[in-house]
């Protein structure tokens, strides 16, 4: 099997600005579940306006992010992602690095929140075939860090031949999904890690 691109691993902190926008990362994360599409489709998907998305679609394509490609006629103008996910971790303890982090990560849960809610409001219309397979999943793990980063790596490796942006063999029942991993060491009300 030939190896599969790697995300990006997003270590500038200005492109971590960039990605706190929540509309940036709306745009993005549609693009790389869906494929190309124009600036009217993705206001539609993300719930904005054309000219906006356009504009924000710009500034993703100056990052390297997404890119323009030829539309069907001379008047549409499709945009694809270039990343196959992103990888937003190794949390500086630098203020402005962290600070930039963790509103880059911010805006990314935000955008799986609202993907969790629309699924959650409409499952019930959705076909009972996708609402068996679709899960929530919580674990609470004891692990060291060495461990951690194995089952990061793991988890990677299994998910990755069905990333929308690298599959070329995806059957023709398959719809985009939205799947997440998170984990990091658990902290309590008052400021500690857990023991």
């Amino acid at each position: 099997m030939a190896e599969l691109p790697p995300r990006l691993r997003v270590r500038d902190v200005e492109l971590m600005r960039a990605l706190a926008h929540p509309l940036r990362t709306a745009l993005l994360s549609y693009l790389m579940a869906v494929g190309q599409r124009t600036a009217s489709e993705c206001a539609a998907a993300v719930d904005s306006s054309a000219s906006n998305c356009s504009w924000h679609l710009r500034q993703l394509q100056k990052w390297g992010l997404v890119e323009s490609v030829p539309g069907t006629d001379g008047r549409e103008r499709p945009w694809r992602a270039t990343q196959v996910g992103l990888e937003i971790g190794e949390f500086d303890t630098d203020g402005a690095t962290r600070a930039a982090q963790v509103a880059a990560f911010g805006a990314t849960l935000g955008n799986e929140q609202l993907l969790t809610q629309r699924y959650l409001d409409t499952m019930g219309e959705m076909d009972p075939e996708w609402r068996r397979a679709s899960q929530l999943n919580q674990y609470s793990l004891r692990v060291t860090p060495d461990e951690l980063s194995a089952l990061h790596a793991a988890i990677d490796a299994l998910v990755r031949p069905y990333v929308s942006t690298i599959r070329t063999d995806a059957p023709e029942q398959a719809r985009p999904v939205q799947a997440s991993w998170r984990a990091f060491l658990r902290v309590e009300a008052d400021g500690r890690p857990s023991r």
